[in-house]
């Protein structure tokens, strides 16, 4: 009962464990580092807040999802870079914060959408720009390259260069690809696949996907259908095409 409240309530139960754990916390830890450094740095310790704010729910996905879509390198630049240049123009052109602040993050969202780089964080950077305040004003467009690019390029060399000390983990998620083995040809019998086998593969990966094993399980079962559907259209088709060449 506890089991199915705690699934109703949206509660993940992907068998990740604790070393992958551990290491996303020691990644959090050295990449918000650097940022709060170079930043403290190139900033004279002004602003810091202001830029450090967004980063730290980069740094969730950068090194604890570190294979998921919305970790990987253009989202995280695209997203962060397009969010801010958004933010900070709706706080130069709207004076007031009531229509500027959601406008920022709807706006961003948006693009985020249209130019497939949706990072969660990105709606964070384009409120805080559009907040507006004394230091946002000095900023200005600034703000986008520094302190916003400067810390993008931070936490990104930190997550690839982290990720090459862990010899299962490889980010970018490309880096990664070549471990999926491809078949030499094409499969045309598809064997059953059980609720146990999907969470051995996850067991298996060991690392946080957005994605559980009823959603793969779910996908399975669309891709089998759809398969079976297609080989029955192909059928029907050859036979009416044999129909006709016959008569």
């Amino acid at each position: 009962m506890l089991r199915k409240l705690l699934a109703i309530a949206g509660v993940d139960f992907t068998p990740i464990s604790h070393a992958e754990r551990w290491i996303s916390i020691s990644g959090a830890f050295v990449g918000i580092f650097f940022v709060y450094l170079c930043s403290s740095y190139f900033l004279h310790g002004q602003n810091v807040p202001l830029v450090v704010a967004s980063m730290g729910a980069s740094a969730v996905l950068l090194f604890a999802v570190p294979h998921g879509a919305l970790s990987q390198p253009w989202a995280l630049v695209g997203g962060q870079l397009i969010s801010a240049l958004i933010g900070v123009t709706c706080n130069e052109l709207i004076p007031q914060a009531l229509i500027a602040v959601p406008l920022a993050v709807a706006l961003a969202v948006g693009a985020m959408h249209y130019l497939r780089c949706i990072h969660p964080p990105g709606g964070a950077t384009a409120l805080v720009a559009a907040m507006g305040g004394a230091d946002m004003h000095a900023l200005g467009y600034g703000f986008v390259l520094e302190p916003v690019l400067l810390n993008v390029v931070i936490i990104l060399i930190v997550a690839v260069v982290f990720s090459w000390m862990i010899p299962w983990r490889r980010y970018p998620a490309y880096l990664s690809e070549d471990k999926v083995e491809t078949p030499s040809e094409v499969i045309t019998a598809y064997p059953a696949i059980s609720h146990e086998d999907f969470l051995y593969a996850l067991k298996q990966i060991d690392s946080f996907i957005d994605v559980n094993e009823h959603d793969l399980m779910r996908i399975y079962q669309l891709a089998t259908k759809h398969h079976t559907l297609g080989a029955e259209l192909a059928s029907t088709s050859r036979k009416k095409t044999r129909l006709f060449i016959s008569t």
